[in-house]
């Protein structure tokens, strides 16, 4: 029997939900305001059924961020399973939310594509897929939704909702508004716009690729997520005056220093594992408390551990959770000791 799920919102990250549910052999409910986008997902086999299935195991929220935690809310009430969002901005749903069923989510995913036309199945496939549950989440159900977020292919990390906005503010929100900032002074500067745009260098083609966003999403990222994005914005600004004062000076020494270092960042950038024989497994007994399973992701976030396949199963003799980790070998015993610093009993084992 097939899998069940729901997509409230047939957008571009819905779109893209449905059918990578629906390749892996989910049964896939969707709805969205928009009668047309419904009907276009059901005569292209984007969802199987119209509506929200109150049996379904889970449901993602695909709204905008304003309209997220009302949106849950009715869903909650009207089904059985567990829901998530997918918003990128998390402190405001999950401090509106009470209900061990939700977990809010965030895949750091997109295309230039837009709506169902940028309906992707392999949108996932290596992205990071941010969760942000709270002390209270219940194990189980956070559990759950590693698993099903790992088999469309992403990556978990699991962060707390303020820490992930003031995160994504420097990661994604402000880039675009930089994007945008930098288009806007490339239109102002330009007394012939396109043949500006056309002597464009890919590097500038790569800065601002991301400002042909929709406007409209932008507006609420920025009233839901003020603080954090007026906040960085402003440590933008302070970075490029200093380096507008060293190219001013003709200051070469501050300027290589900038630039070495941001060049060294960028090398530092982690990435995916993904030779087994660079694995450990790291078993973790779950103690008898609220919250434990979600704490082994947001320490592993804290620490820059990449997680590259989370399970728990049970003991036999005590019916008690044991998580089993998947990490990078060279990153093991620090997970290791972080871990026993918080109260877990750990073990680490190569898997060669």
């Amino acid at each position: 029997m097939s899998r069940r799920a729901n997509v409230v919102g047939l957008g571009l990250i819905g779109g893209s939900l449905s059918v990578a549910l629906r390749e892996r052999g989910w049964h896939v409910s969707g709805s969205d305001d928009r009668d047309e986008v419904v009907v276009t997902a059901r005569e292209r086999e984007i969802i199987d059924a119209v509506g929200l299935d109150a049996d379904a195991e889970i449901t993602f929220v695909a709204v905008p961020v304003q309209r997220g935690a009302d949106v849950v809310n009715d869903v909650l009430a009207a089904t059985s399973g567990i829901v998530t969002d997918v918003g990128s901005v998390k402190a405001p749903i999950c401090a509106a939310i009470n209900d061990p069923r939700f977990v809010g989510g965030h895949p750091m995913a997109g295309s230039e594509r837009d709506g169902l036309d940028g309906a992707d199945s392999n949108l996932f496939e290596g992205a990071i897929w941010v969760l942000t549950p709270d002390d209270d989440a219940d194990d189980a159900v956070f559990t759950q939704l590693t698993a099903v977020v790992a088999e469309l292919g992403a990556d978990v990390v699991a962060i707390a909702p303020a820490r992930h906005d003031e995160i994504v503010a420097v990661v994604s929100h402000v880039p675009h508004l930089t994007a945008a900032s930098l288009m806007g002074l490339a239109a102002d500067r330009s007394i012939e716009h396109a043949t500006l745009l056309r002597l464009a260098a890919g590097g500038f083609r790569d800065m601002t690729r991301i400002a042909s966003g929709r406007p409209d999403i932008w507006l609420d990222i920025c009233a839901e997520n003020n603080r954090a994005i007026v906040s960085t914005l402003t440590h933008l600004i302070d970075e490029l005056i200093e380096m507008r004062d060293a190219v001013g000076t003709g200051d070469r020494d501050r300027i290589r220093d900038r630039l070495t270092r941001a060049r060294e960042a960028r090398a530092n950038l982690p990435g995916r594992v993904v030779h087994p024989e660079n694995l450990a497994e790291v078993r973790v007994p779950i103690p008898d408390r609220t919250g434990a399973a979600a704490e082994l992701f947001t320490l592993a976030g804290e620490l820059s551990v990449n997680i590259a396949n989370f399970e728990v199963v049970h003991a036999a003799e005590n019916n008690r959770g044991v998580a089993v980790v998947l990490v990078d070998q060279d990153h093991a015993e620090l997970f290791r000791g972080g871990l026993i610093a918080r109260g877990f009993r750990p073990s680490v084992q190569a898997l060669s």
